[in-house]
């Protein structure tokens, strides 16, 4: 007789379900760190639960984002440097969900890759983990994709869905006014839009992602991966002292687009572009690509990653509270009378 012929299993399709339950309780540290009232239950069950009751809420409105990276994850993989870029994926998120008014609560992150590494896949939600736990939000579950045959070897795509929450009547943008004063919060960098132009400027340059960075200290890869900076517990505090009528997270579509999003119809907004000073980041970008101005505004966040519309007698005040939340702060201009953004001066 013959033995019975050993079956062909999940791992021989590519899918180790073991490397899966391993990363799962290496995550889960940094999963607890996040937690924050109102999260009921940890990782490994179906679903997630939360209480807005225990989070401090009495008549809550809900508010939910979701985001990926885009191609800004092509430098973190061609680089192996992928610890921060679970921070740009928070921020994507939750930056959205303080411009409606809302408190970020809750974080779901969907990381799918043909091969699961598990060292490299605990350094990736390790970052997601510390971009919760610096926007005091609770990452309470999410999804790890294998899937053999999808993704080239080595890569991997990631998204992230935030829910956030207000008090009804609390949303945002509210009484934006002619004559509201624009704030502008310095960016850390090109934060996560463009990176498809920034791939292609590159290419141009000739630069390697490991030559030394033109504009600035260390690689050109590591300088470009500087993750997005994280507005939430800033701009809550702001909203919370009163004054604050709107916030435009400046991500893809750059000032010309996103400011217009919280200015109703029949106001518009003018920038002074000399209120603040290029990033030597864009200015290479711009040098080597030969970007116009117009190019460069509609784009990038060029140097402004969030725009706060406060009422003009509350600006100074506002701008002193940014500033001792550790905020770099520019005095960009003003809501008018009209429709899009008008910009006075050059930036170039």
């Amino acid at each position: 007789m013959t033995g019975p012929k050993n079956g062909i299993t999940y791992a021989d399709a590519g899918v180790d379900i073991d490397a899966g339950n391993a990363l799962v309780e290496r995550i889960k540290p940094a999963a607890k760190r996040t937690s924050r009232p109102g999260t009921v239950s940890g990782l490994g069950g179906f679903g997630a639960l939360f209480d807005l009751k225990a989070a401090g809420y009495t008549d809550p409105v809900l508010v939910a984002a979701t985001d990926g990276v885009g191609t800004k994850l092509r430098i973190a993989i061609d680089t192996g440097n992928v610890d921060t870029i679970g921070i740009d994926l928070v921020a994507m998120c939750v930056n959205d969900l303080i411009c409606q008014g809302a408190e970020p609560l809750f974080f779901l992150d969907y990381f799918a890759t043909g091969k699961l590494d598990v060292d490299q896949a605990t350094r990736i939600i390790n970052g997601i983990a510390a971009g919760c736990e610096a926007s005091g939000c609770a990452l309470v579950g999410g999804e790890t994709a294998e899937m053999p045959g999808m993704y080239h070897k080595g890569d991997f795509d990631l998204a992230g869905f935030a829910v956030g929450a207000m008090e009804r009547g609390g949303d945002l943008p509210a009484g934006v006014a002619e004559g509201d004063v624009l704030l502008g919060l310095a960016s850390n960098g090109v934060h996560s839009n463009g990176y498809s132009l920034v791939r292609k400027v590159v290419e141009v340059s000739g630069l390697g992602w490991d030559a030394p960075c033109p504009f600035a200290t260390g690689s050109l890869g590591e300088v470009l991966l500087a993750p997005t900076r994280l507005y939430v517990k800033q701009a809550l505090a702001a909203i919370r002292a009163g004054g604050v009528h709107g916030l435009a997270h400046i991500t893809g579509g750059g000032l010309t687009e996103n400011l217009p999003r919280v200015l109703p119809d029949g106001l518009g907004a003018e920038i002074d572009l000399s209120s603040w000073t290029l990033p030597p980041v864009f200015r290479w970008l711009s040098q080597t690509a030969g970007f116009s101005q117009a190019e460069l505004l509609k784009t990038f966040n060029s140097g402004i990653g969030l725009i706060a519309v406060v009422e003009a007698s509350r600006a100074e005040a506002i701008k002193a509270l940014f500033e001792r939340e550790g905020e770099t702060v520019f005095t960009l201009g003003h809501v008018t009378k009209g429709q899009g953004v008008a910009y006075r001066g050059h930036i170039l």
